[in-house]
């Protein structure tokens, strides 16, 4: 009997505060929404507690597919279910599983006019081809590869089936300027970070059977770079339909000897054959995907990503990779907390957050490559905007004016010109921090654009923002670790990406895309 009252008692109290917390939440809902509440719980302590332990030599560096990398997507996906966040896939799978493999090194056996070339010495293989072999009793000489409405190599040639040799750089008018941009600054048919995909992908196109090249300035560096191709991470089945090879002087000028002067596309009588056997070690990585479902527009996403890789242990030593991306990806996970308190409070946003964490992006770009190519969880055409958080947690020690209370801003302008507005007007308004645009000229050298997993969504005509704020002395290094770490402007900017969120997320129309990438 004593039981039963304290049962009973215990039962009445529950109802009592759950009538109490209801009507709490009944209130907060009846109120306007201020995101300043929510930010609030944005703080570097929290920020700082999580990066300890994700960049905490136990991850082992989150090497792609190593045991710390999975060990990081699990720390991650009990992090969302601590929060009641739940998974962005509707089995209830908070992991989208990437496909990826491991390329060895190529046997490749290469002769043209019957003498014999060499793997390293002589060519590299810039691909992940089939197995296969190749024929052929000529080879056409295209110039310098480029399909350009100013200026075309392919315009009277049928390359289809064909070997084609072409070379880098780009055609200059007796003045001096460029052919193709009409001015003294190159296009991308002569930056090497896009002229190798540009024409690779140019002569691909047109149906080459096989691209030769040449492009000697950096063939070195290819061929320590490529070095035969072992070790390569890609996307499982993602291997080439073409031979792809860059190749150097000796090569060149065995089909070509005139090769440094030529310009006139022209078929040479010079067979070649490529004999080309390939290996590769499959396993998988993962994506991780939380989701907040929107009131009024669900089936409108917002996606806010970050990279969960890092570059693993070398040569015994653990790169924790605390900036490159901890700092993101704890943000990440900071904002979808901001988020789901505006939630517990009755303030749902109108559209979807969803929160991404992407494996491979040291690899290439490979865990968003595989959201926007091969399997989004969400359709693009819904995609409203990406905003990617990749290295926002120290200084870049090149940056001598203004001070440390700055953030590098990429991308923001290239499709949307509503995004760009409004991410200057949340800022104004809420943290007033430096927004740099260094990074996002056109002719910036490091291409930073091309270069973290914002740019996937954005070759889809996906407007987004790169959060960045630069490289340093620990870059890539086992010296980029926690305690080294700005949490107050960790806290800051991590709190600017909440705001733009909350922006785009809220606001009645989704933003415009008036720049479309062709």
């Amino acid at each position: 009997m004593k039981k039963t009252v304290i049962f009973l008692s215990a039962t009445l109290l529950a109802f009592s505060c759950g009538s109490t917390q209801e009507k709490q939440v009944a209130t907060k809902a009846s109120e306007p929404a201020n995101p300043i509440e929510y930010a609030n719980t944005i703080t570097s302590a929290e920020l700082k507690d999580m990066l300890y332990t994700y960049a905490s030599d136990e991850f082992e560096g989150r090497n792609t597919g190593d045991k710390g990398q999975k060990m990081a997507v699990e720390y991650l996906k009990q992090q969302y279910i601590s929060m009641d966040v739940p998974a962005a896939k509707q089995d209830g799978n908070y992991f989208q599983n990437v496909p990826l493999e491991v390329m060895e090194a190529p046997k490749v056996n290469l002769t043209v006019n019957g003498k014999e070339f060499k793997m390293v010495d002589d060519f590299v293989s810039a691909s992940t081809s089939n197995n296969g072999s190749l024929s052929v009793n000529d080879i056409v000489f295209a110039d310098y590869g480029i399909d350009d409405e100013k200026y075309n190599s392919y315009a009277n040639l049928n390359i289809k089936g064909k070997v084609v040799l072409i070379k880098s750089g780009e055609p200059k008018m007796a003045d001096g300027n460029y052919v193709i941009s009409g001015t003294d600054e190159s296009s991308k048919w002569s930056n090497f970070r896009q002229e190798y995909a540009a024409k690779r992908d140019a002569a691909k196109d047109r149906g080459a059977a096989a691209v030769l090249f040449y492009y000697p300035e950096i063939y070195a560096m290819a061929a320590q770079r490529f070095g035969g191709s072992s070790g390569r991470m890609s996307l499982r089945g993602d291997a080439d339909t073409m031979f792809y090879f860059l190749i150097n002087t000796d090569l060149a000028k065995a089909i070509l000897p005139t090769i440094e002067t030529a310009t006139k596309s022209e078929t040479l009588d010079v067979p070649m054959n490529v004999e080309y056997i390939n290996a590769s070690n499959e396993f998988s990585s993962e994506n991780v995907a939380a989701f907040i479902k929107g009131s009024e527009k669900p089936d409108e996403i917002i996606v806010i990503s970050a990279h969960l890789d890092h570059e693993g242990i070398k040569n015994g030593e653990i790169y924790n990779g605390a900036d490159d991306d901890g700092s993101g990806t704890v943000a990440v996970v900071e904002i979808a907390e901001a988020f789901k308190a505006a939630v517990n409070n009755g303030h749902r946003p109108k559209r979807s957050i969803l929160f991404l964490h992407v494996t491979g992006e040291e690899k290439g770009l490979l865990g968003s490559r595989y959201y926007t190519d091969t399997d989004p969880i969400f359709p693009l055409a819904n995609t409203v905007a990406d905003l990617n958080i990749d290295m926002i947690g120290r200084t870049d020690p090149k940056r001598t004016e203004g001070s440390d209370n700055y953030i590098y801003l990429i991308g923001s302008d290239k499709l949307s010109t509503e995004l760009h507005n409004i991410s200057e007007e949340v800022n104004k308004t809420y943290m007033n921090i430096e927004l740099d645009y260094t990074f996002n000229d056109e002719n910036d050298p490091n291409r930073f654009y091309y270069r973290s997993d914002h740019y996937n969504f954005a070759k889809n005509n996906i407007p987004v923002i790169f959060y960045f704020n630069g490289t340093h002395d620990d870059y890539h290094k086992p010296s980029d670790t926690p305690d080294k770490i700005r949490y107050d402007l960790l806290e800051n900017r991590t709190r600017l990406v909440f705001y733009t969120a909350w922006e785009l997320a809220n606001r009645d129309n989704r933003i415009k895309v008036d720049k479309i990438v062709e």
